[in-house]
Formats: structure tokens, C-alpha cells, sequence
């Protein structure tokens, strides 16, 4: 309809939107978007050292506080720190480091984590993608570097692939064997922007790890556990790893079979069960390398038949005997034994599955038999491998251990350890009641981790005494850490076993060397004391064994403290017992009068 001039004036103009349209909200940044997966993740805490190719992602932690950092004094620390978390708490562990030589210097957290199958995501910086491979600065191969050392790894190219990379990260490291991943994002990448969406959950279907172990392997291990005339459980990590324990335990209880703890494994028996042999091994108990040897009929979870705990393969095998071995990782079973019955799958519901079977099972172990098999056990169990002389003048590291022990029975406590002497007597002498009590670097045996592991684990745990048992040489490569515990305020407790020497190396010089000691004296030792002064904390020397009490006391009773205990131990002490390098696991010396 035509309107007139007149109405045209009379009719309403439009009125103007006062209302702007709404903007499409700010994609966030890859740094942005990595903090955000990790905060879907539940991560609580990461391990770190700022540089340049990391920038971005410090600017995006900065912005928020639902993530603690962690600053650290070495990148190594760093990935000990977030490993021990993990150990301790059964969450992934999450490290992050710049290019270059923070990832050189990461290198072997990464490894030691990677060799006792610990959950972890490292996330490390990378030069700009355009400078990849022009050897720019502060640029190194992370992804072929790592690549020997990690479950898997990852370099994110494109912004838009980080979100689902991160959830592959964590899906890889907790599942199956766990293990370390690494995601290596380069500088551009950080900063670039993309939208975010974190999917809930993920599939790949190049890794799909079997969880339920086979049915018909399982029933037939069950028929030869109950023919067993000569039966022994052996368990290693895996058990401690896959939170098995209590199925462990309720196997043993039912059976009423002896049992043994790989170092790894150490605490998911209870050293007070009478059933429990001690561990196995190297420097393993008498009784528990002899049973090993002889059974007719040995159930192995979650280990992997390493050298330190069967020695010589060739020996080993000279005894004719079943083995059902039950692991997550296929790759493991037969690797170095070749097993009877090989069962692939998650230890938890393995071993669920074997209660049920034998309780639904009509025989039962012949307990005649058993009960002689228990009395040969307790023969070799009269030779009291572990026996030591008390000190008089001079303290023997076990003293320490055992006091120790003794002080913290039935305490809410965690125990970490360097790599040496001292981390066997600890093995030996504390008596591990509970699973993921006892921190060390079995795989690898990396000194330095002592420190790191028990930072890690007071922030993890801040109501729990964490001590960390060690030597003097290993302390002093991660010993700058003392710094850090000053400055997030964990107060841990080192216990340094100072013999004034590499006592291990010491130990094998003087068996296999003819005492040739080359460079196994530390001939030029700080001031333990005024060396934990200076970091802000308190440092105590003790020289005597009436000292030895007195002193662990005080330093349980200063709660709120980092307590350095310098103790002055006997520096011609050895570990007994020892099996030699090619020796078989029965071929043990249990003392200085065996040489």
C-alpha cells in the first residue's frame, strides 16, 4: 500500500539499538588451552623451570591458582619431584621444562620414571616450528632424544591438535603398563589460539591395553597352585602400581603360601606377615632366594624376572619348575624365563579372578605337603642372613634403619631413598607394613632422587613425616633442592648415611677389585651442618650410637623443620647378603667369612 507524504511524517521511525550484537568470545591461546586440560584433569600441582620457549604457558599459570608450580633448582628435580608425587599418590606426576638443555637436563627423571613404569606427563618448550631443525637456539631433538626413554611422545605442530594430544598424554601414562610421556610444544604453538574443547574421553586405535586376563589360563594356573607341592609367590612393582595389594594379600591368606616383594614391590606384602620371606635378590634374604630356586610351582605378578632378582638365567633354569606369570605389558612375560602359563592383564583383576576361582574350587593345597614345604622354608630362615655386629664405638648404618623403623611403627610415614648401600639396608631393615610407603629408583638406579622424591611427596601428603634416606655422595647431586624445600615450606627429613665413601662402589672394589679403591673416597666433604644452615633449615651431626635415638627423636619432634642428620657411619660396612654379577641366586655370600 502507498503511503502519503503526511502519514509518511506521521509514522514512527525506527528506533536505534542501543544493545551491541555480542562478539564471538576470545579463542584462548595453546598455553591457555594447555592449562585448561590439565585443570580437567584434576592436576594439582606441577614441577618447573621457566625459559624462553615456555614463556607463554608460565604467563598462562600465572593467571590462574588452581595449579601450584613449583619452582625447582634443576630440571632433573623437577621430574624426580613430580615422579615421587606419583609414586606416593598413584596420580600422574606433571613436569614442565624449556628446550634445549631443560630437556637434556630432564633426561634422566624421564628415564628413571620410564624404568619403574611411573604415570607422568612431561611437558617441554620447543623452539617455533619454522625453526625446527636449523639448529636454533636453545633447540634440541626432544622427540628423538627422548624417544628410548618415554611410553610415547608427542610434537604438537598445530594448536588445534593440542587439546586431544594432552588427553592422549594422560590416557597413555595411566593405563596399561604405565609409563612417561612427553608432549613437546614449540613457542609459536603457545601462543597461536584455536578453540577449546576437551573431549571427555579417547580412543586410539593403535593402543588399546588388555585389562580382563584370559579364562582358561587363569583356571589352569589355579589347578596347578592347588597341586603345588613346592608353591611361592613372587610380586613386583606391578602390584604396588596396579593398587593390588589387597588382592595379594587375600591370595596369600587363602593359600597359605609363602611370599616375596621384588625392591619395587616392597610393602604390598606386610613385612610382619609370618608368610613374608623379605625380598628377593641381590642383597634378597637367604630364605627368599632359596625358595625361589627350589619351588615346584611360582605365581609371578607384576615382575619381570630382572638380574637383580634371578641372577643368572642359565642357573635358574637348572631347576625344573612351573611359572604362571601375570602381567599387564605382554612384552614382559617370557622376555628373560620362559613362563608355562603366561596370563596378560591388569594385576587387580587377575588376581580377583584367581581368588574367586579357588574359592569356587572343590580341593584345597595338600596341607601336609605345604606345611613340610614351610619346614624346609624355616630351616633357611635359621640362618639369620641379616644378622649384623652392633657397633660399640662406631654406628652401623642397620642401627640407624632399625631405630628408625622402631620410632615410626603404626606412623603415618613415607620413606624415600638414594641409590647405594644405604637404600639396600633401608630395604632390608624398615619393614614396609603398607604399599606406596617405599620411594626409590629401582629400574635405574639413579643417585639424586632421594631429595626430589620426598619434596614431592610432602606436598602431596603435608600431614604425613617423609624421610629421605641416603648417603653422602648421592645427597650432593640433587642437594640445591634444599632451596626449594625452604621456599614452599615441605619439611622433610634426610637422613644421611655418611661413610665418607661411594659405598657401594666401595663394597664391589673391594670384593671383585682387590681393594683397588679408584675414586670411591669423597675426600673433600662440605659441612653437612652449616650447609642445611645456610639453606634456612636445621643440620645435626651425630657420631656415637648412644646418639643415634636421641637424635632421630629430635628430628621427628621438629614437625614444622627440614632436619638434615648427618651420621657417621662405619666406612668398612657391606651388604649382606650379596650375589655377585653372573652368580646364580643361591650362590649368596652372607658375610665377609664366605670370601
Amino acid at each position: 500500500m502507498n503511503m502519503s507524504a503526511a502519514e509518511v511524517k506521521r509514522a514512527p521511525m525506527a528506533q536505534p539499538q542501543t544493545t551491541p550484537p555480542a562478539t564471538p568470545a576470545a579463542e584462548p591461546n595453546g598455553s591457555e588451552i594447555l592449562v585448561r586440560c590439565l585443570q580437567a584433569e584434576g592436576v594439582k600441582y606441577i614441577w618447573g623451570y621457566p625459559g624462553g620457549s615456555v614463556l607463554y604457558i608460565y604467563d598462562a599459570l600465572y593467571g590462574q591458582d588452581s595449579i601450584q608450580h613449583v619452582l625447582v633448582r634443576h630440571e632433573q628435580a623437577a621430574v624426580h619431584a613430580a615422579d615421587g608425587y606419583a609414586r606416593a599418590t598413584g596420580d600422574v606426576g606433571v613436569a614442565l621444562v624449556t628446550s634445549g638443555p631443560g630437556v637434556t637436563n630432564a633426561v634422566t627423571g624421564i628415564a628413571t620414571a620410564y624404568m619403574d613404569s611411573i604415570p607422568m606427563v612431561i611437558i617441554t618448550g620447543q623452539v617455533p616450528t619454522a625453526a625446527i631443525g636449523l639448529d636454533a637456539f636453545q633447540e634440541c631433538d626432544t622427540v628423538g632424544i627422548t624417544r628410548p626413554v618415554v611410553k610415547h611422545n608427542f610434537l604438537v605442530k598445530d594448536v588445534r591438535d593440542l587439546a586431544v594430544t594432552i588427553k592422549k598424554a594422560f590416557h597413555i601414562a595411566r593405563t596399561g603398563r604405565p609409563g612417561p610421556v612427553v608432549i613437546d610444544i614449540p613457542k609459536d604453538v603457545s601462543l597461536k589460539t584455536a578453540p577449546f574443547h576437551y573431549p571427555e574421553t579417547i580412543e586410539m586405535r593403535s593402543y588399546n591395553p588388555v585389562k580382563k586376563g584370559h579364562g582358561g589360563q587363569i583356571r589352569k594356573a589355579v589347578q596347578l597352585l592347588l597341586q603345588a607341592k613346592r608353591p611361592y609367590i613372587y610380586t613386583g612393582g606391578g602390584v604396588v602400581l596396579g593398587n593390588a595389594a589387597p588382592e595379594l594379600r587375600e591370595l596369600c591368606d587363602l593359600l597359605g603360601f609363602p611370599v616375596t616383594n621384588t625392591l619395587m614391590g616392597l610393602g604390598a606384602t606386610a613385612a610382619s606377615d609370618p608368610k613374608f620371606l623379605g625380598m628377593l635378590g641381590m642383597h634378597g634374604t637367604y630364605e627368599a632366594n632359596m625358595t625361589m630356586q627350589h619351588c615346584d610351582v611360582l605365581l609371578a605378578v607384576g615382575a619381570r624376572f630382572d638380574d637383580r632378582v634371578i641372577g643368572n638365567p642359565k642357573h635358574f633354569s637348572q631347576v625344573e619348575r612351573k611359572i604362571i606369570h601375570v602381567d599387564i605389558d605382554p612384552s614382559s612375560i617370557s622376555k628373560r624365563v620362559k613362563v608355562d602359563i603366561p596370563i596378560v592383564g591388569d594385576v587387580k583383576d587377575v588376581l580377583q579372578e584367581l581368588i574367586a576361582q579357588v574359592r569356587e574350587a572343590q580341593a584345597r593345597p595338600d596341607k601336609a605337603v605345604i606345611s613340610a614345604w614351610w619346614g624346609q622354608i624355616n630351616e633357611w630362615r635359621k640362618r639369620e642372613c641379616l644378622k649384623y655386629k652392633p657397633g660399640t664405638d662406631v654406628i652401623k648404618p642397620q642401627h640407624v634403619v632399625q631405630t628408625l623403623a622402631e620410632l615410626t611403627r603404626g606412623q603415618d610415614c613415607y620413606i624415600t631413598s638414594d641409590v647405594g648401600q644405604h637404600q639396600m639396608w633401608a630395604a632390608q631393615f624398615y619393614g614396609f607394613e603398607e604399599p606406596r610407603r617405599w620411594i626409590n629408583s629401582g629400574g635405574l638406579g639413579t643417585m639424586g632422587v632421594g631429595l626430589p622424591y620426598a619434596m614431592g611427596i610432602k606436598l602431596a601428603k603435608p600431614d604425613s613425616d617423609v624421610f629421605c634416606i641416603t648417603g653422602e655422595g648421592s645427597i650432593q647431586m640433587c642437594i640445591q633442592e634444599l632451596s626449594t624445600c625452604q621456599q614452599y615450606k615441605t619439611p622433610v627429613k634426610v637422613i644421611s648415611l655418611n661413610n665418607r665413601y661411594l659405598g657401594m662402589v666401595r663394597q664391589w672394589q673391594e670384593l671383585i677389585y682387590d681393594k683397588r679403591y679408584a675414586h670411591s673416597y669423597m675426600d673433600a666433604l662440605p659441612d653437612f651442618v652449616k650447609l642445611a644452615e645456610a639453606y634456612g633449615h636445621v643440620g645435626i651431626k651425630i657420631e656415637k650410637p648412644s646418639e643415634v635415638e636421641p637424635a632421630l627423636k629430635e628430628m621427628i619432634r621438629l614437625k614444622d623443620r627440614t632436619v638434615f642428620l648427618d651420621v657417621r657411619t662405619d666406612p668398612t660396612e657391606n651388604v649382606w647378603p650379596m650375589v655377585q654379577a653372573g652368580a646364580g641366586i643361591t650362590e649368596m655370600l652372607l658375610g665377609s667369612e664366605d670370601l
